[in-house]
């Protein structure tokens, strides 16, 4: 009779939760973590402004709600769709926990003046290579950003896989917006 009172009182408690989740779920998110971009819509197409056929500058990005004990942030942007394979545009670190936005054209200096730093493309350079495919259909660009629950401490030039690894057990959420672009 102890046992099924406890599971009532546990059911209701999950029930009446403002997330109706678990609160003892570890790391749930207090809010939804969500990127969004002036630049482009979410699966619309990337202006060419921000590609090897324009300025190559990244676009602006926002972001809202990160849960509660993120101490930064890591964007990381590629294609799937590249024909040797996934192709690295940008790994981006070490962004502040009070960040909420990039600015149109990020400087591409290993280390930002808010502490952030850049890892090294698919070009091995340090900071953002625009959208650059082969002719024929478009190709999908994921802008992937992780509230991470620590500093990554990774040194300027890190790899996409150096940052991957370093983020294991830190991700506290994550999210992304996707563009295209075709030649």
């Amino acid at each position: 009779m102890r046992q099924t009172g406890w599971v009532l009182l546990c059911a209701l408690l999950v029930a009446c939760s403002p997330s109706g989740q678990n609160a003892a779920t570890p790391r749930e998110p207090a809010g939804k973590l969500k990127l969004t971009s002036a630049a482009f819509e979410a699966g619309g197409t990337i202006p060419r402004q921000f590609t090897c056929e324009g300025s190559n500058i990244s676009p602006a990005l926002t972001w809202t709600d990160p849960p509660a004990g993120t101490r930064s942030f890591a964007l990381i942007v590629d294609d799937p769709d590249a024909p040797s394979g996934t192709w690295v545009h940008w790994v981006l670190f070490d962004l502040p926990a009070s960040a909420r936005q990039l600015p149109e054209d990020v400087p591409k200096q290993a280390e930002l003046d808010s502490g952030a730093r850049h890892g090294r493309n698919g070009s091995r350079r340090l900071g953002y290579g625009g959208p650059c495919p082969p002719p024929g259909p478009a190709h999908r660009y994921f802008f992937k950003l992780y509230a991470l629950d620590a500093k990554m401490g990774l040194e300027p030039g890190a790899t996409k896989a150096d940052l991957e690894n370093a983020m294991k057990g830190h991700i506290l959420a994550e999210t992304q917006i996707m563009g295209r672009y075709g030649r």
